[in-house]
């Protein structure tokens, strides 16, 4: 019988919890982690910061790409 996937998770000590099948992917780094690591935000994913960034310039440029520009109206 093979072995069961571990967590990834590793900071002082390293995660000894089998690795979750159909959620336990992270989508940044494409590594395999528990229930309680598998969220970016839990295993100090190294790419949460770029990720944030693209969807900082996405969302910068839908709203740019929207904004509205009021007419002057002359005051006579």
């Amino acid at each position: 019988m093979p072995a069961k996937k571990r967590c990834s998770f590793f900071s002082e000590t390293r995660c000894s919890s089998a690795v979750v099948r159909i959620v336990g992917q992270c989508p940044l780094c494409r590594a395999d982690f528990c229930g309680e690591h598998r969220l970016p935000e839990h295993h100090n994913c190294n790419n949460l910061e770029d990720c944030r960034q693209q969807a900082f310039e996405r969302n910068k440029a839908k709203l740019e790409s929207e904004r509205t520009v009021a007419s002057k109206m002359a005051m006579a």
